[in-house]
């Protein structure tokens, strides 16, 4: 008798894109304020485990008053304030950012940015800063609504002879068949409604809820009943619907203030084929009027006060503030008085300097009036050992495996060169590691690349010393 043949596979499971900042997991103050001295060994090691988890390492005092921060943001007492992050480059400023956005949580709306890209053909610099403004402000609507809610079971359009005439058949209603732990529905669905299952991806074995008054269509997940299927996507399972399939449901819906201007500022023409064409030739960017955007705010602010709907500051991050001119410096001290304004958080590496298209010197390039606004935040160079612990980090968060000489090797070539620089030649490593047969990167594999990729410090020198056989 032949033997089975099994073969091991890779999974097919996606793997999450590791980015500069994938091992911020939060600011990893759960111990800041202890003595070391006086805790158990048990509470050092939660500790320092508390501290991998959260990614960070360093910058001790500048955590302890992002923390206070995010205090006084849960406690609605930072709305219209502005924090300034400033530091040397490499000095953690948007990992700063980043582990305040994931201490908030993922219902606090975040929107980052960089400076520069407020400078657009397309529109006003002002309109950019207004719409990130309004995207990191998130508003949650709680309405109790009649709904058919359940797991598809069944899904089948009916088809008609076009009113237009021609070969062309036109979907006249959709059969619906709906399942609860109580009970199964079949359901008869007018065809605009079809429309929203399809825009939705909805598929049999699909938990869906349609509202009973508008028709319009939400997808929540797949059912729990098909986790064990293979599935090349990745799929979010949830439980079935308990209750009846036609009941009434409170519904939590989290959208922007840009959202809703997005949502009103889009031409609503006709389905004919002029309407489609006008649509299509139009430019995919345009301005929101502020005329539109003070109706939304009375309609948001009307919400607020009947208790419909609850206002969630949420963040806006401004990287390389500096970039910013005079009049977006401006336009942010009025954005920041206003009484719907988000926490804003900058950063920029830079000292004393101009004020962008001025002869104006001032700290960081930002105007004094703006300035005496701000929290500021300082972020400290890192010390050897710390540039160890956050390389080791990277390792784990990259899969990487390196011995102790090799982690401490490539620890001396962040102090010579910068922290940025020794991260990134972790993965080139790891490949040469791989091509000479080893699974684990040696000092020697460092070395390698080491003398393939120039630092920027390396390469300004080597600038220098051959400045006459390059074009100035």
């Amino acid at each position: 008798m032949d033997k089975m043949k099994i073969e091991e596979v890779q999974s097919t499971a996606k793997k999450q894109r590791i980015a500069s900042h994938t091992h911020i997991k939060g600011l990893g103050l759960e111990f800041s304020n202890a003595n070391y001295f006086e805790l158990t060994y048990i509470q050092c090691q939660m500790e320092l485990q508390y501290l991998w988890l959260a990614g960070f390492v360093g910058q001790v005092d500048a955590r302890e008053a992002a923390g206070l921060v995010v205090d006084m943001i849960r406690q609605k007492k930072m709305a219209g304030r502005a924090l300034l992050l400033a530091g040397p480059p490499g000095t953690g400023k948007t990992a700063l950012a980043l582990g305040i956005c994931q201490e908030l949580g993922s219902k606090v709306p975040f929107c980052p940015m960089v400076g520069s890209e407020v400078y657009s053909s397309e529109v006003k610099k002002t309109e950019v800063l207004m719409e990130n403004f309004r995207r990191a402000i998130g508003l949650r609507m709680k309405e109790n609504k009649e709904v058919y809610e359940g797991e598809v079971t069944e899904l089948s359009p009916e088809e008609t002879e076009s009113v237009t005439g021609g070969y062309g058949k036109s979907i006249s209603h959709v059969i619906i068949g709906l399942k609860t732990v109580k009970g199964t529905k079949q359901l008869k669905l007018d065809a605009t409604i079809y429309d929203a299952l399809i825009k939705e991806k909805v598929a049999v074995g699909d938990v869906i809820y349609i509202e009973a008054n508008s028709g319009a269509v939400k997808r929540v997940g797949r059912s729990d009943a098909f986790a064990t299927e293979f599935d090349l996507e990745a799929e979010e399972y949830v439980p079935l619907p308990k209750g009846e399939v036609h009941k009434k449901k409170e519904i939590v819906q989290d959208v922007t203030l840009h959202d809703l201007d997005a949502a009103n500022a889009r031409p609503q023409g006709g389905q004919d084929i002029l309407s489609l064409m006008g649509q299509m030739m139009k430019p995919r960017k345009t301005e929101i009027t502020e005329k539109l955007r003070q109706e939304i705010n009375k309609v948001v602010n009307r919400y607020i006060d009947e208790g419909v709907a609850e206002l969630v500051p949420g963040v806006l991050f401004i990287d390389e503030v500096h970039m910013l001119d005079m009049e977006c410096f401006s336009y942010l001290n009025r954005a920041l008085e206003s009484s719907l304004s988000p926490i804003v958080i900058l950063a920029t590496n830079r000292g004393i300097c101009n004020v962008r298209g001025t002869d104006m010197n001032s700290p960081h390039g930002i105007p004094l009036d703006l300035l005496d606004r701000l929290l500021i935040i300082r972020t400290q160079i890192y010390g050897p050992a710390e540039m160890i612990q956050i390389l080791a980090i990277r390792a784990q968060v990259e899969e990487l495996v390196l011995d102790e000489d090799s982690l401490a090797h490539l620890g001396e070539i962040a102090r010579e060169t910068s922290l940025r620089h020794a991260v990134q030649l972790l993965s080139p490593a790891s490949v040469v590691a791989k091509m000479n047969g080893r699974d684990s990167i040696s000092k020697a594999d460092i070395e390698e690349v080491k003398e393939l990729y120039l630092d920027a410090k390396s390469s300004a020198k080597l600038l220098q010393e051959q400045q006459e056989k390059y074009i100035t």
